[in-house]
């Protein structure tokens, strides 16, 4: 859906990414599906924000090749957050996620990226990922707001 700026020739944009996730722990490059929102956007010179529309879930920015997506991410995460740790979560709800709200706190469910020259102003070996971090597959929709001259 495309916003039009006011009188100062800002424009805005945005656009919904929707992904079927299988669960935790699936790291998806986005990259693309951004790109394609900026370049629909016309901007030239701005911002995209990112943003996933859950509370067990995560936008970042990383290297997106299979040692970090598949092993490393992973691997960390269970160090840092583990499963099995009596989160209150889980005591109230017995939901089994506890872990992935914590997880999602902690790396957060938002970026903003540069725009210039009408492009995402990555560096090299950045992608913008998503991490889902739920205990099961989910629908979900991540957000993507563009603006700027």
């Amino acid at each position: 859906m495309g916003l039009r700026g006011g009188a100062s020739g800002m424009r805005q944009h945005a656009a919904d990414i929707r992904l079927s996730t299988g669960g935790e722990i699936e790291v998806r490059d986005l990259t693309a599906d951004v790109a394609k929102a900026v370049a629909a956007s016309g901007v030239r010179t701005g911002q995209a924000l990112v943003f996933t529309m859950s509370s067990t879930s995560a936008i970042t920015v990383t290297e997106f090749e299979p040692g970090l997506a598949e092993e490393d991410i992973p691997q960390a995460l269970e160090r840092l957050f583990p499963k099995g740790l009596d989160y209150g979560h889980e005591r109230r709800w017995r939901d089994g996620n506890g872990h992935s709200h914590v997880r999602a706190a902690f790396l957060k469910p938002d970026l903003t990226v540069p725009v210039r020259e009408g492009k995402l102003h990555l560096g090299t070996w950045q992608q913008i990922v998503f991490v889902e971090l739920d205990n099961k597959p989910r629908q979900r929709t991540v957000a993507v707001h563009v603006w700027g001259e």
